[in-house]
């Protein structure tokens, strides 16, 4: 069991393979073995790492549940692979509410960082414009059932088996989404993130009921340097659903960090 110290709190985290880092930092209902199906993809050519955000999985914490403290959980990670002989630096790749967690400890800490991903989610980015349309999305998300909010009826209906699975994995967590304070709080403005010194990739699924394909194509407008990846036929857990297209579309984004 690999552990880093973040302030008071002990941070869970795996570290599988080797090669140029890739830590991937899960959402509000899931922990370091929501990405199981990326572990086994990605670890034969990476380093994956895995954490648990404080209050998830193997990260206990029983104090309040603020989310200003997951850059920093990210961050003790990242210097305790690096101190411990592994890579210097990562991308890093958040779902969801762990986008604005990853977004936010790569610019605090660039030198960490070879890369951002923001998978379902535009990390807490500060604009007028971009906080509208999320409102929006949100609004028509939450006249759904949660389960409909992030699989598709199909893949329950075909997969009932990984869809339990998938509602399992909360239930190890003393975190849940209601309880989160400050959730998009301390996100960048569009200047900020355009001079980012490391890639961006904005990475959507077509069938996302959270934030819908249009909202991301917007943002990647107003983030020119950004690259926009939507996923056909992929809803917002496509790490879960559709893993094949996660992995691609990641690997993708690896391989091009990786050449410089």
């Amino acid at each position: 069991m690999a552990i880093a110290l973040s302030g008071d709190a002990r941070i869970y985290y795996e570290v599988h393979g080797s090669g140029p880092a890739v830590l991937f930092v899960h959402g509000s209902g899931g922990h370091h073995a929501a990405w199981w199906q990326q572990v086994a993809a990605l670890s034969p050519a990476y380093c994956v790492i895995t954490v648990d955000l404080r209050g998830f999985g193997n990260s206990r914490w029983e104090s309040d549940h603020d989310a200003r403290n997951f850059p920093g959980d990210i961050v003790a990670v990242l210097d305790a692979v690096a101190n411990d002989g592994g890579p210097q630096r990562a991308v890093l790749v958040g779902q969801s509410i762990g986008a604005a967690a990853a977004l936010r400890a790569a610019l605090d800490r660039p030198d960490r960082a070879s890369g951002v991903i923001l998978a379902h989610s535009l990390g807490g980015l500060q604009n007028e414009e971009l906080t509208a349309l999320v409102k929006a999305d949100r609004a028509r998300a939450e006249r759904l059932p949660v389960l409909d909010r992030l699989l598709t009826p199909e893949f329950r209906a075909q997969r009932p088996d990984l869809a339990f699975l998938f509602r399992q994995m909360g239930t190890l967590n003393t975190a849940k989404m209601q309880d989160l304070r400050n959730l998009n709080t301390d996100g960048p403005s569009v200047e900020e993130l355009s001079v980012a010194p490391f890639p961006i990739m904005l990475l959507a699924g077509e069938k996302d009921a959270v934030l819908s394909p249009a909202t991301v194509r917007r943002a990647g407008e107003l983030l020119p340097s950004a690259r926009v990846e939507v996923v056909t036929g992929a809803p917002h857990s496509m790490y879960w659903e559709t893993p094949q297209l996660f992995n691609d579309a990641v690997a993708s984004f690896l391989k091009d960090v990786a050449a410089g």
